[in-house]
């Protein structure tokens, strides 16, 4: 690694999530990264490998990808280091307006996806929805948690673990599911991700099946694999779900 950064000066770690086995702030003479990292062959390795993949064609709002090292059993990956904090999802919030901007731009500039190998969403939720309801051809996150957003002078969207070729609709859709999840009512989440092309155009019967699979899905992470914030989810997915039950049948768009 020092032969991409020189000396390192310090190394703080950080918080690391679920899919890394490293994560640390590097303070070297080539400047700051984030270093983050999992052991080669191991269960994230392909997650870590999809990020490496996908970061050449992604817009400015990710860290851009520097270096790469796969050395002693680890794969290490070396991103520009992006100071800020996760944004506020509550009602009312100034965060969600450049939260908007975000993925209005990255639907736009992600479509049609780059020429590079990802896993269709219809294939990743086969099981959960009717595979012409979630087709297209744009690149996605597809995890949109609050703290894979960092805000400081501009919004940045990291861990690009999770790519998926997709309808472009679907990140602002997840992001619906985390409004809710944060104290919003269905209808003023909707409001909002209307701000977003993509998602004002998505077809009615899409976004309801959608919200439809978003209660199977996280019935079965809560029944497999209980979590603190499985329970929350759950129940947003379920108020945004009955929520879009209960419009007409005949409603086109979101």
């Amino acid at each position: 690694m020092s032969r991409h950064v020189g000396p390192t000066r310090s190394a703080v770690t950080v918080p690391s999530g679920a899919y890394c086995d490293l994560a640390v702030t590097l303070d070297t003479a080539a400047g700051r990264f984030f270093c983050k990292g999992c052991q080669v062959d191991g269960p994230t390795d392909w997650l870590h490998r999809n990020e490496a993949r996908v970061n050449r064609w992604l817009p400015p709002a990710a860290p851009r990808l520097r270096w790469t090292v796969e050395q002693s059993g680890w794969l290490l990956l070396g991103f520009d280091h992006v100071p800020g904090r996760h944004p506020d999802l509550a009602p009312g919030s100034p965060d969600l307006a450049p939260l908007a901007d975000l993925l209005a731009g990255l639907a736009h500039t992600l479509t049609p996806a780059p020429p590079v190998p990802i896993q269709r969403f219809t294939y990743r939720w086969r099981d959960l929805i009717a595979p012409e309801l979630v087709d297209g051809d744009t690149l996605l996150h597809t995890d949109m948690t609050p703290r894979n957003f960092l805000l400081g002078d501009r919004l940045h969207l990291v861990d690009w673990s999770s790519p998926a070729r997709g309808a472009a609709w679907i990140d602002a859709a997840f992001v619906v599911l985390r409004l809710v999840r944060a104290g919003h009512e269905p209808v003023d989440a909707e409001m909002w991700a209307a701000q977003i092309p993509a998602f004002a155009a998505a077809p009615g019967d899409s976004v309801t099946a959608f919200a439809a699979a978003l209660v199977r899905l996280w019935e079965r992470k809560q029944r497999t694999a209980p979590g603190p914030h499985h329970g929350p989810l759950l129940a947003a997915a379920r108020r945004w779900s009955a929520y879009r039950s209960r419009l007409p049948a005949y409603t086109h768009g979101a």
